[in-house]
């Protein structure tokens, strides 16, 4: 699914890319637990903003390298500003006490290049060790690879446990950042 801009400036879906097949997946995780996942989509920012505000102070600095309580507009519609072309995100979606809830993101963002793409995967604290990061990922480089992007990384802080577990279980290489000791980078040869 595609997202342009109408005359009024406001973000209309188009069709899906030749490199997203499908437009959502039921899949189960190591647990047994299944979860929709699926292109994020704009009427999805309200299950976004709750998913930022449910992180745990750690989650939230490990994901945007920094520290804040409530994710501003601005930091919100940049997220939610996808068109699955130079940007992808899919998010993974539960019930919880009859509510579906937003439980897992993983998105790219093209480099100015088009070639490479800076990833990110954020899990709720609750939904953790269960599989879902990997999965998430597993759909993120699926369509980088068919977008024919030659590298995929991420920028993350250097304490960052799970991150780094994760990048080591899909086969990313690690690296310091050459101008922030506080983060590395996590690269993938697609």
């Amino acid at each position: 699914m595609t997202t342009t801009t109408d005359s009024s400036g406001n973000a209309t879906a188009g069709a899906a890319p030749a490199a997203l097949e499908g437009n959502h997946w039921i899949e189960s995780l190591r647990d047994g637990t299944r979860v929709l996942v699926r292109p994020l989509r704009l009427e999805d920012r309200a299950m976004e903003e709750a998913l930022i505000r449910r992180l745990s102070p750690e989650a939230r600095r490990f994901r945007f390298l920094g520290d804040f309580k409530v994710p501003d507009k601005a930091m919100l519609d940049h997220l939610m500003h996808v068109d699955y072309v130079h940007d992808m995100a899919f998010a993974a979606f539960a019930h919880d006490d009859g509510e579906l809830r937003e439980v897992g993101i993983s998105r790219y963002s093209t480099t100015g290049d088009d070639r490479q793409c800076e990833c990110a995967v954020t899990v709720a604290d609750d939904w953790r060790h269960r599989g879902l990061a990997v999965l998430l990922m597993q759909h993120l480089i699926d369509v980088a690879r068919k977008q024919k992007l030659a590298r995929m990384f991420s920028i993350d802080d250097v304490g960052n446990e799970p991150m780094r577990e994760l990048a080591h279980y899909l086969g990313f290489t690690c690296e310091p950042h050459p101008e922030d000791p506080k983060t590395v980078v996590y690269s993938l040869a697609l």
